[in-house]
């Protein structure tokens, strides 16, 4: 992150805003709804998380949450402002801020705060970046796995795949996963292909070539090549265990954050990616129950109430497995990030895809 763009977000964080406001008031209740944590594969990632200060003190010096090629994020006090990536589309940006405003998302989404009167939630920097600023939250706690709120997880996707779209403020842009899950594919591609092939290790090599065959395993509207068969939801588009806020940060309601790819898609792709985890492993399988339960008697619109969910989960389960997979072989190509356990795990998955395809985990479940 360079300095100019540093105290830039320091300085927009520690703004009052056009009205002089310190931050939205509280979120109004939630309705009613019908009545182990896995290894965090390398994109997972909370741009709201880092040692901090006490959550509502008022007067905190600026400090960097994130900085990475996809966002960078400063908080000061109880704000924080992000740079979004240099190649998001500003008018794209701007319709999903204005969702995120809506009264409909109040208690779904956290909500943006105001930069230009009336209504404007982003500027744009000189070389076009988009900036917005944000209310902080008190992200899930890294250490503590028995504190993760699946249920609460689960009741925010299904309150947020039931919204109307059409009473959104419009038009409402695609929901971004498959586009996600091809950059993936890119950055890879991109890893492997940068210098001497001998500077690749042959085992990564082979793990790319699993990525790969697995990515042509998928049909092309999981590629992002065609649209969708089913696209009427209102989705997150990148959902786990980072998107996810207190706020207030002391005592708050959760709420998703991250507006980034939020728009209409299959609501079966924000499920995918604890189906990933659950299929390879990484979810125990009563908290995946739970989390199951939880969206279904939420009257989640995603899957049918009950019975087998994997016919609406498979393609984007196999979707995110393969996603992550590329980005850990991305990162160990470029020695940014050796594998860890998760990752191995999803690059692992990738190989039985590919040579079995009938089979994502060993042992079940059983993808059909």
């Amino acid at each position: 992150m360079t300095t100019p763009l540093a105290d830039r977000l320091a300085a927009l964080a520690a703004s009052p805003g056009p009205e002089g406001s310190d931050g939205p008031p509280p979120a109004p209740p939630a309705p009613e709804t019908p009545a182990d944590r896995p290894g965090t594969p390398p994109d997972h990632t909370n741009t709201h998380s880092s040692t901090h200060p006490p959550a509502d003190h008022p007067q905190v010096l600026a400090q960097v949450l994130a900085d990475r090629p996809d966002g960078t994020v400063v908080r000061s006090g109880r704000t924080v402002a992000k740079a979004h990536a240099p190649d998001a589309d500003p008018q794209d940006l701007a319709a999903r801020l204005r969702i995120a405003a809506h009264p409909l998302l109040h208690g779904i989404l956290l909500p943006p705060l105001p930069l230009t009167a009336p209504g404007g939630f982003l500027l744009l920097a000189d070389d076009g970046r988009a900036l917005t600023r944000w209310p902080y939250g008190s992200p899930v706690a890294p250490d503590d796995p028995d504190a993760v709120p699946w249920e609460d997880v689960a009741r925010l996707l299904a309150r947020l795949h039931r919204v109307d779209p059409r009473q959104l403020p419009g038009p409402v842009p695609p929901m971004r996963g498959p586009a996600k899950a091809a950059r993936a594919l890119t950055r890879l591609r991109g890893a492997v292909d940068d210098g001497p092939a001998e500077a690749v290790p042959r085992p990564l090599r082979a793990a790319a070539a699993a990525v790969e065959r697995a990515w042509y395993g998928l049909p092309p509207w999981a590629r992002d090549e065609v649209p969708p068969p089913r696209a009427a939801s209102l989705c997150h588009g990148d959902l786990h265990l980072g998107q996810l806020v207190r706020h207030p940060a002391t005592g708050g309601r959760w709420l998703l954050i991250d507006v980034d790819d939020l728009g209409l898609g299959d609501a079966a792709w924000d499920l995918a990616r604890p189906a990933a985890w659950f299929a390879t492993g990484l979810l125990a399988p009563d908290i995946w129950t739970r989390f199951l339960t939880a969206y279904r008697a939420a009257g989640g619109p995603a899957l049918p109430p009950h019975g087998d969910p994997w016919a609406e989960l498979e393609v984007p389960a196999r979707a995110l497995t393969v996603q992550t997979a590329a980005l850990a072989v991305a990162k160990a190509v470029t020695g940014e990030r050796a594998p860890d356990e998760a990752a191995t795990a999803v690059i692992d998955a990738c190989a039985r895809m590919a040579s079995l395809p009938e089979q994502l985990a060993p042992g079940g479940p059983v993808v059909r």
